[in-house]
């Protein structure tokens, strides 16, 4: 399998709640982008960079007025990802970027159909149990 890279785009996309009378502003990381690079890592680096420069969120995009520029402060973490902060007329958005590499892929199987006979008995039979959930492997 050769390397396929990706820009990878969160959003800390900020929800107000209100509890009991009190304001309760939910934070949440939600990706937001899936960019495929074409060529390898270095390009992949420099997609990122431009993107942690240029990208708009979506936060801020809702409310442009022609020649609106927000303020925008970028930090490269040791891991690689950009985070940036990016303000516009008293609203603030955060965004995350990173690089990665596709390590595997596999594409989603459907079951054949059931039958009307299989159908009329899974309605008269409990359902089957649900599938155990990941657990490292015992050495």
């Amino acid at each position: 399998m050769t390397a396929e890279w990706y820009v990878l785009i969160e959003e800390d996309t900020r929800v107000t709640e209100y509890v009991d009378g009190t304001e309760l502003k939910l934070h949440r990381w939600m990706l937001t982008g899936t960019h495929h690079i074409e060529g390898g890592e270095t390009q992949a680096l420099a997609a990122a960079e431009d993107a942690a420069l240029h990208h708009i969120p979506a936060t801020i995009a809702r409310h442009p007025k022609p020649g609106d520029e927000p303020a925008r402060h970028v930090l490269l973490a040791q891991d690689g990802a950009w985070t940036a902060i990016v303000r516009q007329r008293h609203r603030e958005a955060r965004i995350r970027v990173t690089v990665a590499r596709l390590m595997h892929s596999h594409e989603e199987k459907e079951a054949p159909p059931k039958t009307l006979k299989e159908s009329l008995r899974g309605a008269l039979q409990a359902p089957p149990p649900l599938p155990k959930p990941w657990t490292p492997p015992q050495a």
